[in-house]
């Protein structure tokens, strides 16, 4: 017994063999494909069914295990999947904003440039509509038309022609101001386009800015991702290689645990043989039970080396993923520091950058050169405006010194008017207080005067009769004009008659309207004269104003002394028309009179002789027409006609009659009025012999008064003059402001754009600064990464740490489990084996338990038959049966369903 207990203890399953050997063992055991499940001795039925559940159970945890892995893996999968999915969202939704921006950007730059372009078309039609409308056409032939407008220029006077220039200075002027201002609304226009795509570049310059960071930041966090997800897998490795060497660890102390049971169990054998040769009285119970013992731990020894054997080839098969994995990390991590550009060149976002970056980059350059040619133009426009606003100041100067001399010439002659007017006043009023004494010879005189007219009145209603005749003799004229035939003689006669029944009633109507027409001959001479002064002043300011316009510096001088020549004139002209004016109001009423009547009988004179003129060319022409006409019907028409001829003949020969009558009556009554005006002029001659002194006082006051009225005419005028010329000086005043103000507007466009410059300079400068703040931001990022790295590393560490010590103590927990049923069923064997002493009656209560495991659960009558596939659990073939027959189909003990070909027959033996 010694030797077989010295043999097994050295044998290789004995623990103190070197551990190099037991490597060797497992490394062949890995090397199996399909490992052998061994079920050691089995001295029951009942051992049988916990051997066959424990292996079930093993199985079941391990396929529940790798279903929760499978789990993890999918769901970490899922995750993994909705955060690309979510990230490619965001990416997808700002390329496509950041698109529709480039795009609507695009169609607005478009609608911008479409529209500069019709105004510059519009602006190219207009210019050359008015090129070709006044460039000079090809003389072509003349026409009757054109010579009859040249016929009509020749007899057309001076003053319509300058008229009609004016006209056409007019719309010249208008035609020039619509292209001043079409041409400062292109520039307007172009500067408000370009001023918009400058803008527009700025902002797809920081679009193109914030794609290219954001690519970046893209590629960056996919690298990112798969790092961290590089490193997950690695952690999760190193767990699980962790979690397989604790558990190896485990059950190499169970080895040795279980090599010292064996070691104390041999040595309780061999002390056992000892004692039994010793004494040789011991009872064959005790060596069945320890040989039953050690069964049981060959088993358990035998189940232990296959767990570790398996445990063993998992923990190779982890180092490989572990090793495979940190490659993996490792080539990520070299990738995702050198990034080659090529890659980089190669995706879609960076062509698309490329493209946008060139039409900017052209877009920028012409919009450049528009701002430098817009700047060279600024620079051309302000320096001719200093020119003009120089001009200007200088015209400005010279015209207000003139104006300041002609002012005090103005103030000198005032003052010397005003002493000789208080002189003529005194003077005046000597004479009026001489005057005084003369006044009943006046009335006298007044009184006659009326008399007179009274018979004036007389003699008119006379003439007026007169008149009434003659209306009577051309109405039967017209009588019989009405009565004469067709002939061409009688129609000439019949124009004459009008022409002097026209005459008739023209003098008539000149009769009735003569004394009206005396009375506003005056005004009219006043209001003709008022119109030409007008006129001339108008023509005077317009060719000043051409002057001015032409050539301000040049002829100030010359309009100056123009103007003072035609002032000169009209105030002569003025002087003699208020003589004229004075003298036919101090003539009496009675020789005005006389004047008018003897103007009348000079036109009834010379109307009457216009008259036989026409008679005789009628005359004549009738006998032309009487040689030329020799037919029967042209001498019946010429009787007729001379008939008439006759007719109107006698009648001009009374009407002859009459106005010599007339004639004869208006010499009596010329006799009388001739006498009375001798009377008059012998009283007058008695007046004015009395009155010389008053004549002679009265025509010095007239004189004065004249003169005084021309000073203050003069004085009026050069008061308009002034006022002209400040008006002028207001309208050059505003011309300069509105040149100032366009000044004005060009600095402060060109402040503006100046100002432009410095911000896009400040905002380079400033881009700049923040690109360098960025480098140093992301070199503090990562800094800070590292830093959250290696803390992450360290709480992972201490997470892994906390793992292990609970996964150990775990694992404590259940192996102090596992213990504790073991020595609880120790102790019930102890018990037992105290209860009964004798070892057949423990055999037999072992046996009857047996039994009772392999009768049904159910009914514990009939033993197990059948076995459900699905759950493996074993009862007799009538419960089954029964339960399927009343459609119970569900295990009675874990409630599986099952169906009829989910129960078979099993034979125990």
């Amino acid at each position: 017994m010694s030797g077989t207990g010295g043999k097994r203890a050295s044998g290789g399953d004995s623990p103190p063999g070197p551990p190099e050997k037991k490597m060797k063992k497992e490394e062949k055991t890995t090397t199996t494909l399909i490992e052998p499940i061994r079920i050691g001795g089995v001295s029951s039925t009942e051992e049988m069914d916990m051997k066959v559940l424990q292996f079930k159970n093993k199985k079941l945890l391990e396929r529940l295990e790798q279903r929760q892995a499978m789990e993890d893996e999918l769901r970490e999968k899922i995750e993994k999947l909705e955060k690309r999915q979510a990230t490619d969202d965001t990416t997808l939704l700002i390329v496509n904003r950041c698109w529709t921006q480039v795009l609507n950007a695009q169609i607005k730059l478009k609608h911008f440039l479409l529209a500069g372009l019709r105004l510059l078309h519009s602006v190219y039609i207009c210019v050359r509509f008015y090129f070709t409308s006044t460039a000079p056409p090809p003389p072509p032939p003349l026409s009757e038309s054109a010579k009859a407008f040249l016929s009509t220029l020749d007899n057309s006077s001076e003053e319509e022609l300058s008229l009609q220039l004016q006209d056409r200075m007019q719309f010249s002027k208008g035609a020039v101001a619509c292209m001043v201002c079409i041409f400062d609304r292109l520039h307007n226009s172009i500067e408000y386009l370009c001023s918009r795509v400058q803008t527009y570049c700025f902002i797809l310059a920081h679009f193109h800015l914030r794609l290219f960071s954001l690519i970046f930041s893209l590629q960056y966090n996919e690298l990112v991702d798969k790092v961290t997800s590089s490193e997950t897998k690695v952690s999760e490795m190193e767990t699980a290689v962790e979690d397989l060497q604790w558990d190896i660890e485990k059950l190499r102390k169970r080895e040795q645990k279980l090599n010292k049971h064996l070691a104390e169990a041999l040595e309780q054998l061999n002390s056992g043989y000892h004692a039994s040769g010793s004494s040789g009285g011991l009872p064959g119970g005790q060596i069945t039970l320890n040989i039953q013992k050690f069964e049981l731990l060959n088993a358990e020894l035998e189940q232990n080396q296959e767990l570790a054997n398996s445990r063993m080839a998992e923990l190779e098969k982890l180092q490989q993923e572990l090793q495979e994995a940190v490659r993996e990390s490792e080539k990520l991590k070299i990738d995702l520091r050198n990034i080659p550009e090529e890659v980089v060149k190669e995706t879609p976002e960076y062509k698309c950058l490329q493209s946008q970056f060139s039409l900017l980059y052209n877009e920028s350059l012409g919009v450049k050169t528009q701002l430098d040619e817009a700047r060279a133009l600024l620079l051309t426009a302000k320096n001719a405006h200093l020119r003009q606003i120089e001009h200007m100041e200088s015209d400005e100067l010279s015209l207000q010194k003139k104006l300041r001399t002609e002012v005090i010439q103005l103030e000198d002659t005032l003052a010397q008017v005003r002493k000789e007017y208080e002189m003529l006043r005194i003077e005046f009023e000597q004479n009026l207080a001489a005057n005084e004494q003369a006044g009943p010879i006046n009335r006298e005189m007044r009184h006659l005067i009326s008399s007179l007219q009274n018979h004036n009145h007389q003699l008119k209603g006379d003439v007026q009769r007169y008149k009434r005749k003659l209306r009577e003799t051309q109405m039967e004229i017209n009588k019989l004009k009405c009565q004469s035939g067709d002939a061409s003689s009688v129609l000439m006669l019949e124009e004459n008659v009008n022409d002097g029944g026209l005459d008739l009633k023209k003098e008539e109507d000149d009769d009735q309207e003569e004394e009206e027409e005396r009375r506003r001959e005056l005004e009219r001479q006043r209001a003709r004269e008022r119109e030409r002064e007008a006129e001339r002043e108008r023509e005077r300011e317009r060719e000043r104003e051409r002057q001015r316009s032409e050539e301000l510096k040049r002829k100030d001088s010359d309009t100056l002394k123009m103007l003072r020549t035609e002032l000169k004139k009209a105030q002569e002209s003025q002087k003699e028309m208020k003589l004229l004016l004075d003298m036919y109001k101090s003539a009496p009423k009675e020789q005005r009179d006389k004047v008018q009547l003897m103007a009348a009988e000079r036109k009834a004179k010379a109307e009457v002789e216009e008259l036989r003129q026409r008679v005789r060319e009628l005359e004549e022409r009738e006998r032309k027409e009487s040689k030329k006409l020799a037919d029967e019907d042209a001498l019946r028409k010429i009787r007729v006609a001379e008939e008439t001829i006759e007719h109107l003949q006698k009648k001009l020969t009374a009407t002859k009659q009459e106005e010599e009558a007339l004639l004869s009556e208006m010499d009596v009554t010329g006799q009388a009025f001739e006498d009375m005006q001798e009377q008059n002029s012998r009283l007058m001659q008695q007046l004015r012999e009395k009155d010389d002194a008053n004549f002679k006082l009265m025509s010095e006051r007239i004189k004065s008064n004249q003169i005084y009225k021309l000073l203050r005419e003069e004085k009026e005028e050069l008061a308009d003059q002034v006022l002209t010329f400040k008006t002028q000086v207001d309208a050059q005043l505003l011309v300069v402001q509105k040149l100032e103000e366009k000044e004005g507007i060009l600095q402060s466009s060109l402040a503006a754009l100046e100002k432009e410059l410095a911000l896009r300079t400040q905002a380079l400068e400033l881009n700049k600064r923040k690109a360098v703040e960025a480098a140093q931001l992301a070199e503090d990022l990562k800094v800070q990464l590292e830093h959250t790295q290696a803390k992450l590393k360290e709480i992972q560490t201490s997470v892994l740490e906390n793992r292990t010590a609970r996964e150990r103590e775990s694992g404590n927990l259940k192996r102090a489990q596992e213990d504790l049923s073991r020595l609880r069923r120790k102790l019930e064997k102890q018990k037992k084996v105290e209860v009964y002493t004798d070892a057949d009656e423990i055999l037999q209560e072992e046996i009857n338990q047996y039994k009772a495991k392999l009768r049904c659960p159910c009914c514990n009558t009939r033993d197990k038959e059948t076995v459900l596939t699905k759950c493996f659990h074993v009862f007799c073939y009538e419960c089954l049966k029964t339960r399927y027959d009343t459609r119970q189909r569900k295990c009675p003990k874990c409630n599986a369903a099952f169906g009829a070909n989910d129960f078979h027959r099993i034979y125990i033996t």
